[in-house]
């Protein structure tokens, strides 16, 4: 790929299965234009030719010197080819020559999640250190890892699915196609589903909460339960304290293997605060290997918000 200077303005383009968004970022990691369109998700021409006309749309109101793209997918080393995505029709996917080729421009191609990771580490909640783990909750979970300054990305370009770490053996079955994965229990999907039984066991605290669904369960969503909690509902902060236990269980098995210095929560779920992190942090802290005798990294909700992926994909084009 072609060298970029360190200054030079930057496309960054996040990639999901349902919306597709795009940046020009600046070295400073601000965003000086940006626009989203829809993902045709089931035709990998047409997504590369969504792709190229959201990037000729930015080039035209700046001079755009390489493009970072993040696909929510396994994205291989060469870090253009996209092995595979769970939610877009990508299999071996050479995205990234194919938008260099429609654009004329370099492209580098990363997963989503580690995009994320990098904006964070770069401009935002852990722009102060060197060792970052990055963990974002949404629909699933996912994450990066830098160490020593470097984006973790192992020997095959598919390092840091942190969502598939197995928290129960024998244990729910995931989509990977794996038992117990953490996905499974700390989730916005497992909130909303852990939720959605209580309610259908007829549990007497969560009467106000189904008032809020209509009187339907399968109504309740992540963002409802997030928002009775802050309003002072029990049931619904016990809903996402018992989603903190099962993240902070699960970082403390990452944390002994890692040790960074800063852990970033990120994803929708986050919007919850301190309502999903003390408990969260409360699990971490008891969990930890070795802990007493170690220092203890220090959590962090992310600065960047659903900006962070076209930001850091921008960045990782730049460098």
């Amino acid at each position: 790929m072609t060298a970029v200077q360190g200054t030079a303005l930057t496309c960054g383009i996040d990639i999901g299965g349902t919306k597709m968004a795009g940046a020009v970022v600046d070295a400073e990691g601000t965003i000086l234009a940006e626009s989203r369109v829809e993902s045709p998700a089931t035709d990998p021409e047409a997504m590369e030719a969504a792709a190229a006309a959201l990037v000729a749309e930015l080039v035209s109101q700046h001079p755009v010197t390489a493009i970072g793209v993040g696909a929510a997918g396994y994205v291989a080393a060469d870090r253009s080819t996209v092995l595979f995505a769970p939610n877009i029709a990508w299999r071996n996917e050479p995205f990234g020559v194919d938008l260099a080729r429609l654009t004329g421009l370099p492209v580098v191609v990363e997963n989503d999640a580690n995009a994320a990771a990098w904006g964070e580490f770069r401009y935002g909640a852990g722009r102060d250190v060197d060792d970052q783990l990055m963990v974002t909750v949404g629909t699933g979970v996912g994450g990066g890892i830098v160490t020593d300054g470097h984006l973790l990305r192992g020997a095959h370009g598919v390092a840091a699915e942190i969502g598939h770490l197995c928290v129960v053996p024998e244990g729910r079955v995931c989509g990977c196609g794996n038992h117990g994965c953490l996905e499974q229990y700390g989730s916005g999907t497992a909130l909303v589903r852990a939720t959605r039984e209580a309610v259908e066991a007829s549990s007497l605290l969560a009467r106000d909460l189904l008032e809020r669904a209509g009187g339907d369960p399968a109504a309740i969503t992540g963002p409802m339960i997030t928002d009775a909690a802050r309003a002072g509902d029990q049931f619904a902060v016990e809903q996402l304290e018992r989603l903190g236990h099962w993240l902070g269980h699960g970082i403390a098995s990452l944390v002994a293997v890692l040790d960074p210095a800063v852990i970033v929560i990120g994803g929708g779920v986050s919007a919850a605060g301190d309502i999903l992190v003390e408990p969260l942090r409360a699990t971490f802290e008891r969990e930890l290997a070795g802990r007493g005798f170690r220092p203890r990294a220090e959590i962090r909700l992310a600065a960047l918000g659903n900006r962070a992926g076209v930001i850091g994909a921008a960045d990782l084009a730049r460098n």
